[in-house]
């Protein structure tokens, strides 16, 4: 989880240096504008703003608010919640509309009105979001 929280705020510096045309992260969000998620090359991750599923149990160490709505997936491993919370909503993001997708070497986002998926290409580790549930595989 250490891990992950470093890898957000390393990917959130790539994501500000993506406004100024320095790196090829993609930040995009659901036409709700409750998902808010950031794919790179090494990561993608998604935020929730309202949910009404149960928190998942706080990862440890916890650096940073746990929200239950903060989840992560690299190129290696499965996907994971995180203590990190307003990282990733950027509501001036594009929109990703509902059926699209969104998808690099390793990663591939799918909108759908449920929710959000997102998975490694490689290992088929992702995770789903939405209002109502966290799903984690």
């Amino acid at each position: 989880m250490k891990r992950f929280a470093i890898c957000l705020v390393a990917f959130v510096a790539v994501f500000a240096l993506t406004a100024s045309g320095a790196s090829a992260a993609k930040s995009f969000q659901s036409p709700s504008h409750n998902i808010g998620c950031l794919l790179t090359g090494k990561f993608v991750g998604c935020e929730i703003h309202e949910h009404s599923y149960p928190n998942p149990p706080k990862p440890h160490p916890c650096h940073g608010d746990y929200t239950g709505g903060v989840v992560g997936l690299e190129t290696s491993g499965k996907a994971h919640v995180d203590c990190a919370s307003g990282e990733l909503i950027d509501q001036t993001a594009p929109v990703l509309g509902y059926g699209n997708r969104i998808d690099n070497r390793h990663f591939r986002c799918a909108s759908k009105t449920k929710g959000m998926r997102c998975v490694n290409l490689q290992t088929k580790h992702g995770f789903f979001i939405s209002i109502q549930t966290l799903h984690l595989f």
